[in-house]
């Protein structure tokens, strides 16, 4: 396989259609070598558009999927990235090109032990990874200007709503297979919101999120 034809037979073929127009974004593909944070059982596989198999029954995002949330976080050099479930940690290095420090949350020790391996071979000093669970957020480092949920939750939850800063953004896919949207949500003063509905898209929850209950009093 001609692995640069590959990357930019994905850029061109599954990213760009859609609607990442973005060049920096487009650009930090090409430079983030994504074969490097996939399982080597799946290198094959690093540029289809199609979730990756991680251990513990764990997936990668889509590439496409990863690209879009990234163009529409806009993270500036100088913002501070919560990013939650960290996976493979291919996630975590993009947001750390595009941002000044990444705090990412892992509940599954052997994937803390995977992206922590990838991210030091691809030389980014600039992430921590945190073995946790982050569904409710994480206080240390909070508040944040951009928080990214790396899986679906059925409801976006207010602790993380409170650890954006003012002008922050959350990225988060919400609802229950098989329909579920993407949402940014910008934080505009210390008691407002603002949601937009991105797309539609499917993609496993995040591990051990609470479940709302379904009971009404």
């Amino acid at each position: 396989m001609n692995i640069e034809q590959a990357r930019f037979n994905m850029i061109e073929q599954q990213i760009r259609p859609w609607d990442v127009l973005d060049q920096d974004v487009l650009d930090l593909l090409m430079l983030v070598k994504r074969e490097d944070f996939v399982p080597a059982a799946y290198k094959n596989l690093a540029f289809v558009d199609s979730e990756i198999p991680l251990p513990g029954g764990q997936a990668m995002f889509t590439p496409k999927l990863e690209a879009r949330l990234l163009q529409e976080l806009a993270i500036k050099k100088h913002e501070n990235v919560l990013e939650i479930g960290t996976g493979s940690g291919y996630m975590a290095a993009l947001l750390a090109y595009k941002g000044r420090h990444v705090t990412t949350i892992e509940l599954l020790p052997e994937l803390k032990t995977l992206a922590e391996k990838n991210l030091a071979a691809a030389g980014i000093s600039n992430v921590t990874v945190e073995l946790g669970n982050g569904a409710q957020g994480w206080t240390a480092g909070a508040p944040f200007d951009v928080i990214l949920i790396s899986a679906s939750l059925p409801e976006v939850p207010s602790g993380l709503l409170a650890q954006l800063k003012v002008g922050g953004r959350l990225a988060v896919i919400v609802g229950e297979a098989p329909v579920m949207s993407a949402e940014l949500v910008t934080r505009v003063t210390e008691t407002a919101y603002d949601t937009v509905k991105l797309f539609e898209t499917s993609v496993k929850p995040l591990a051990q999120a609470t479940t709302p209950s379904q009971f009404t009093f």
